[in-house]
């Protein structure tokens, strides 16, 4: 079993934690921005891009796979992470905090699906929720791009077009399928209260489109669920992800305060 891992940039070490379907390059604008000053590390889980096309494609496995980069990577590392890639951030985070010297989730925090019960956000309907992953299993490309134009309002037909067959090139319908049914069962939230003040939140008001209940509701997760990690709202424009630029100011911001060390 090998996994293809990349680094670039010297300084602070950010490790990208990659969520069920996404290919690095989904953030390649933040990431060559935080590279000016950073020694950044990228990388494939397995069954997707460069690494062994094999699973299993469990929480658990993947959590053990980002710990071995995260050692090879030597450690001390802010991991930037999203989707179901921040759980596995705070389960590494609160097992190994010589690994993690934080934990930088982008959109919402690490919750566990029952939180979102009676909620407004498309999340905590069964219905739908059922709906996506029969989808996803029968119609991978269409329950892409359901996906991605509702949370991604931005986007023109081209660019949805041309980001559906680029995810789908990068990781198959069954390695992504089964991480979503993964994603879905996994209940992060004691990991996430011991990562504590290593958990920075960067948020806004239109986070991930109609799935996602409203700002407010969300901020009130996160006061009960996670009331030690930090959170950052000043993020506007359609979010962390699609102002890479606000949200890599906000990251440089993050790191100087830990004063990471540069790594070799």
């Amino acid at each position: 079993m090998e996994l293809h891992w990349e680094e670039r940039g010297d300084g602070p070490p950010v490790v990208l934690a990659p969520y069920w379907s996404g290919h690095p390059r989904v953030h390649e604008a933040l990431l060559a921005d935080l590279a000016s000053d950073h020694r950044v590390v990228t990388w494939d889980m397995r069954g997707t891009g460069d690494s062994t096309p094999v699973g299993p494609y469990d929480m658990e496995t993947d959590s053990s796979d980002l710990e071995a980069i995260l050692e090879a990577a030597g450690g001390g590392a802010a991991i930037i992470a999203t989707a179901d890639g921040t759980n596995r951030a705070v389960h590494v985070a609160a097992s190994r905090p010589d690994l993690a010297a934080a934990v930088i989730a982008l959109g919402t925090g690490p919750f566990a699906r029952m939180h979102f019960e009676g909620g407004e956000g498309m999340v905590a309907s069964d219905t739908v929720v059922g709906a996506f992953i029969k989808m996803l299993e029968r119609d991978y490309r269409g329950a892409l791009r359901a996906l991605l134009s509702a949370t991604n309002t931005q986007m023109s037909e081209a660019e949805l077009r041309d980001r559906v067959s680029f995810q789908i090139s990068y990781c198959p319908q069954e390695a992504a399928a089964a991480r979503v049914r993964a994603w879905l069962a996994d209940d992060p939230t004691a990991a996430a209260r011991e990562t504590a003040e290593r958990l920075w939140i960067l948020t806004a008001p239109d986070v991930a489109g109609p799935w996602l209940p409203p700002e407010h509701e969300r901020r009130r997760l996160i006061e009960t669920l996670t009331p030690k990690a930090h959170v950052e709202e000043g993020i506007t424009g359609g979010g962390p992800i699609s102002r890479p630029d606000l949200s890599a100011a906000t990251i440089r911001r993050i790191t100087q305060s830990l004063r990471l060390e540069s790594g070799a």
